[in-house]
């Protein structure tokens, strides 16, 4: 599913109006239109339903008259309360609003005016429709809208948002002080990035989109994202060969572990293995290969020098030179500490491996130290999966700074160096060094939990090493490792899941895309 930008969204509008000479008077015809028969879908079970739409001045406010006009038609009990004066009422959303019989609309401009009148009808109504403001807002609520927003949220009713619940920042996702909590949200055209991103999310409800009749060219031609569900992804998923062999599904080496931390190095193997690698081998500190080798039954492993530590050592850097040919994909990380071995080995490799490559967990704060070592690689098809923390360390900012822009922290980011960069958290952020990016749609809260990363980067570097293109590579790893989590969830619950839970599922989650029909349609 594509999504856009609030702005990139507004200028379709625009073009759709000045360059198609499309009637702004239609577009909000359609929009209201399309929301009144989502409504009436969902809730319009039995007639003479009460709703209460509250709209505001501008275009948003347009759509609820029209959608009032509508549900009037199906003899709803329909209340309209604009919080503005009639004066203010102005171009598509007037004309709309005239059409209206003038016992239905209710203004209410000043504070407290709407609970003083309409504090009742709110409470009674069986929908509320939010018509307020759209995606246009950038300021924290205040005065007579952040007094709607809390009616609405102590009513009882079912609520419907229209385009975008108020209180939510169309691009970025933030709460803009307050938000009204939706059951459904209709949009219009495309999905912003507002309706997609947390936290503002979790308010959006069921979100639902509507053809509004901007031309298909305008559509395709706008700048937007990716957002990963499994009809997007599941084209990806390449077939068996019938006569394959282990040879023909790549060979991986996982550099990982350490002393205390062998849990990452065998959750990184054993899920490329999962992935579906013909053949995965294991680079770990000498000292840790009986524990590794009993871990990773169905994985190789290559013991490194170590000299009794087990920790890296330079040395190893050697005996891996003589490793590396024949391997189709490199994975770095997971486990391996900071010490200034390790730091050495993971620039080394960095700096003059060819191969495809994924750097995790220590082998990104390996990086932080000396960034300009991306400008000085081999590998053309580098993936860094980094969650807020090290991607702070990898800028040298602040968690915070990197929380509030993730999008454009991490397209800024492999832009700069070139590489591919796996942002994680709730919503992973996935950009590549050409400027595109992808939201990924998988996932739940009990992935929370430790060895979740170590996962991700076994299943990313098994799908490099399996002949994936990086960019392909990152998306399905990304939503292949969140649909495994939601497989998990389905059966035994979110609390208490683990990374070997989600591990087992893997091939689960994969089978499923093979099998996804198709025609089948995304659920919103």
């Amino acid at each position: 599913m594509k999504i856009v930008t609030a702005h990139t969204m507004q200028e379709l509008d625009r073009r759709a109006i000045n360059e198609y000479g499309i009637p702004g008077r239609e577009l909000m015809e359609q929009a209201g239109r399309g929301c009144a028969e989502h409504i009436l879908a969902a809730y319009g079970t039995r007639r003479s339903k009460r709703v209460v739409i509250l709209a505001g001045k501008g275009n948003n406010g347009g759509d609820g008259y029209v959608i009032a006009r509508y549900l009037l038609e199906k003899e709803w009990q329909v209340l309209v309360i604009v919080l503005a004066d009639r004066d203010s009422i102005r171009g598509d959303a007037e004309i709309n609003l005239v059409r209206l019989p003038e016992e239905i609309v209710s203004f209410c401009p000043g504070d407290g005016e709407l609970t003083e009148k309409h504090a009742d009808d709110l409470q009674q109504a069986d929908v509320l429709v939010d018509a307020l403001l759209g995606t246009g807002l950038r300021s924290d609520l205040t005065g007579v809208y952040l007094e709607a927003v809390e009616l609405i949220n102590t009513a009882p009713g079912k609520v419907v948002a229209v385009d975008i619940p108020t209180g939510i920042h169309g691009t970025t996702g933030r709460i803009l002080g307050k938000t009204v909590h939706a059951n459904m949200t209709v949009t219009f055209g495309i999905a912003k990035l507002g309706h997609v991103l947390y936290p503002a999310a979790e308010h959006v409800g069921r979100l639902v989109i509507v053809d509004i009749g901007i031309p298909p060219q305008l559509m395709q031609e706008a700048v937007g994202y990716d957002f990963l569900n499994e009809k997007l992804m599941a084209p990806l998923v390449k077939r068996r060969d019938r006569q394959a062999h282990k040879g023909t599904y790549g060979h991986c080496l996982i550099i990982a572990g350490s002393t205390g931390k062998t849990g990452a190095a065998a959750l990184a193997a054993n899920s490329a293995v999962r992935t579906g690698s013909g053949l995965v081998t294991l680079a770990i500190p000498e000292s840790l290969n009986q524990i590794l080798e009993m871990k990773t039954t169905e994985a190789m492993t290559l013991p490194l020098p170590d000299a009794g530590s087990g920790h890296l050592t330079t040395h190893a850097i050697a005996l891996l030179e003589k490793h590396l040919p024949g391997k189709n994909a490199l994975a770095i990380g997971p486990g391996i500490d900071r010490r200034p071995a390790s730091v050495t080995v993971v620039q080394n490799l960095v700096e003059n491996s060819v191969l495809p490559m994924v750097i995790d967990a220590d082998g990104l704060n390996a990086l932080a130290e000396d960034t300009t070592v991306l400008h000085r690689r081999r590998s053309q098809n580098i993936v860094l999966t980094p969650h807020p923390g090290e991607m702070s360390r990898l800028l040298g900012s602040s968690i915070p700074d990197v929380a509030a822009i993730r999008i454009s922290v991490a397209q800024e980011f492999a832009r700069t160096f070139g590489v591919y960069v796996v942002l994680k958290g709730a919503r992973t952020i996935i950009a590549a060094p050409n400027g595109m990016a992808a939201i990924n749609g998988s996932g739940n809260p009990g992935m929370a939990s430790g060895g979740m990363g170590d996962v991700l980067t076994g299943i990313i570097v098994s799908l490099l090493g399996q002949g994936y293109s990086t960019w392909n590579a990152c998306r399905l790893g990304v939503f292949i490792h969140g649909l495994a989590g939601d497989l998990v969830a389905m059966e035994q619950g979110e609390i208490g899941m683990s990374a070997t839970d989600l591990m087992a599922r893997i091939p689960l989650a994969l089978n499923r895309l093979l099998n996804l029909p198709a025609n089948y349609h995304q659920p919103a």
